[in-house]
């Protein structure tokens, strides 16, 4: 008489054995994975900076060169837009009627925030400022608390 047993099923060894493998290997992916969702997060804030900057230094070239209507030259306002909703909205050229010039689509989200709510300053604000003083917006950044991986702010991007 032959003892054969069919196995079925694994022992308890194995199992710890192959659990213990897979904890390790998600062990080492959740870093990586939150590594990368930060990564593109600062990808996303550097794109959407660069947009709004590149719209106000166009709006602002445009009101130099006389391109816009007398109400985006206020006193005080040095040519630079009133608001970020100033540039998606648009702003009446010089001498058409009815002819509006837009500078951004819309204004982006903050990837960090999750709002369309962002920083300005004005000419007259401090670079490290935290609070906008109004007329017009010369600088936009993030109202983010958290710091880059280098250690400076994401607000000072």
């Amino acid at each position: 008489m032959s003892r054969k047993r069919s196995r079925r099923g694994l022992t308890l060894v194995e199992l710890i054995v192959a659990f213990t493998i897979l904890l390790l290997i998600t062990g080492m992916a959740v870093p990586l994975t939150r590594y990368r969702v930060r990564r593109e997060k600062e990808r996303a804030l550097r794109l959407a900076l660069v947009d709004m900057r590149k719209a106000i230094d166009k709006y602002k070239d445009a009101c130099d060169y006389g391109l816009l209507g007398a109400e985006s030259k206020k006193l005080d306002s040095e040519c630079y837009p009133e608001s970020l909703e100033a540039l998606v909205e648009g702003v009446k050229a010089a001498g058409a009627q009815d002819k509006k010039i837009k500078f951004l689509r819309r204004i982006p989200k903050d990837p960090f925030t999750g709002r369309r709510d962002w920083g300005m300053r004005n000419v007259k604000d401090d670079p490290q400022s935290t609070s906008w003083g109004g007329s017009h917006v010369f600088e936009v950044y993030t109202k983010t608390y958290e710091k880059a991986p280098d250690g400076s702010p994401y607000a000072e991007w």
